[in-house]
This record gives structure tokens, sequence and C-alpha cells, in this order.
């Protein structure tokens, strides 16, 4: 939003489906108010603040303030269902008609996004794999390579180096393959069950509990709330694959299929 002389900002966290006026309790950050500001039957949840609001002191604070963020969201989504969250950190300078003026200029946009996502949530799907076990697997599926590892045990060590080299590569590439295979089966299976999916940009984290595996696939899917129980299902035959495991975490808001805050600034 363009800048006012007003010092007074509006934190704000989520456009809502609601025609009411309402206040949802201290569940902001450092437990602010947030309450609801309505034009027609949308609404924006924001918290006040008499001036913008300094910096994180520190790292542990700032994880805090996200924490709480995305609590007042979850809160926010058991209470009006979809809603369009904004990510940690927007704020508006100016009062409650600034806010108002804002819903009411974006009015067509916000509207058709709560419509498109109604009824869906995001889910996280993160499949990894053991690398030990996927490479004997290959080396059992394939001749070539039980033939290669056979005439290297007969060999020296200095004499079977050469071949060891060949080996490894034609073993890497193969299993390269087999990722490529599964991945794209795999991909297919989630695909007809989601109604969108975004690959994660950034190289997944392996939780500990997956320690030792790679990941292979890690994607954002908007599902229908109706479509969560076949997904699952989905999920679970994939997890049954021999040196697979699937990770499989929500629901959440749908951060990554709308981008409020790009309108947010250039309002």
């Amino acid at each position: 939003m363009n800048e006012t002389e007003q010092e007074n900002c509006l934190y704000v966290y989520a456009i809502l489906n609601t025609a009411t006026e309402q206040n949802l309790g201290p569940i902001g950050i450092n437990d602010n108010p947030v309450y609801t500001i309505v034009y027609k039957d949308i609404a924006a949840a924001v918290h006040f603040s008499e001036k913008k609001p300094e910096p994180a002191k520190n790292e542990q604070q700032a994880k805090e303030w996200v924490f709480t963020h995305n609590y007042a969201i979850d809160k926010m989504t058991e209470k009006f269902g979809t809603l369009l969250p904004f990510s940690f950190g927007c704020v508006a300078l100016g009062n409650d008609e600034t806010i108002r003026f804002w819903l009411q200029k974006n009015y067509e946009p916000f509207k058709s996004e709560l419509e498109k996502l109604n009824g869906t949530a995001e889910y996280l799907v993160q499949i990894f794999y053991d690398p030990k076990i996927l490479a004997e697997k290959v080396l059992k599926n394939s001749t070539e390579l039980q033939a290669l590892n056979a005439k290297i045990q007969g060999m020296s060590k200095g004499k079977g180096y050469i071949l060891q080299k060949q080996f490894d590569v034609r073993r890497d590439q193969a299993i390269t393959q087999e990722l490529s295979k599964l991945g794209a089966e795999f991909g297919r299976s989630i695909h007809e069950n989601v109604k969108e999916m975004i690959p994660e940009e950034k190289k997944s984290n392996v939780p500990e509990k997956f320690k030792g595996k790679k990941s292979v696939i890690a994607l954002s899917c908007l599902v229908s709330n109706e479509n969560v129980e076949n997904l699952g299902q989905v999920l679970e035959q994939i997890n049954e694959h021999e040196g697979f495991a699937v990770r499989f975490t929500g629901p959440w808001a749908p951060y990554s299929f709308i981008d409020l805050k790009k309108d947010f600034e250039h309002t």
C-alpha cells in the first residue's frame, strides 16, 4: 500500500470469507488482538499498531513471530475455512479505512481466489529413497552390471581399478534412470489426485526420521478435501516400494498457490 502521513499501522494476516466485523482475540504477534475489517462479504484480518513494528531483536524472536503468525492463520482457518494467507511481515501504514478501500479496490480478484480455493488445502509431499537399497536393486536387475562386477571381483585391486570406475559410472547412470522412471510414475499418480502441484524450489531437508535417505520428490499440492483420503492411499502404495519412504504433511493454508504480498505492495 502507498505510505500515508499517518503513523498508525495495521499488520495484515489474511483475507477471509466473512461479512461480520469481529474480534478474534489475542492470537496475534506479541499477543495483539486480531480483528476483521469488512468490505461486502470479505474481510481482512489485522492487528493494530500505533507505530511501524521494530525489526526482531534476534533470530529466536523472529522465529517466535513467524510461529505466532502461522498459529493465527491456523486458528482463522479453523473458524472461517478457506482463506487467503499473507506471508509473515505485511504491514500497512494507515487505519481501518485504508484497508477497507484496499479491499474495495481488489474485491473481484480476492473473491475469485477465495472461490477457486474453496474446499481445498495445501499439503507437502516428500519422497525419499535409500541409495544403498536402490544400488542393490539396479545391480540385481542388470546382467551387464553383474557381469562387470564379477569380472572386477576376479582381478587384483590395481588391475580392477579402471573397471571399477566404469562400473561406478554405469551403476550411477542406472540409478538415475530408475529414479527418473519412478519419479515420473509417482508424479503421475499424485497429479491424478490433486488440483495443482508445485515442485519445491529449495532442496528439501531430510528430517531425522529419514536419516540416511535422499530426497527424490518434494511437492506442494493443492488438494480438494474430498480427495485427501485418495491421495493418502496413493502415497501409502508408494511408501511400500522397497527403499522408498513418504512424508505427507498438512493441511496448511494455501501459501504456495497465491501471491497476496505482490498485490499488497503495489496497491
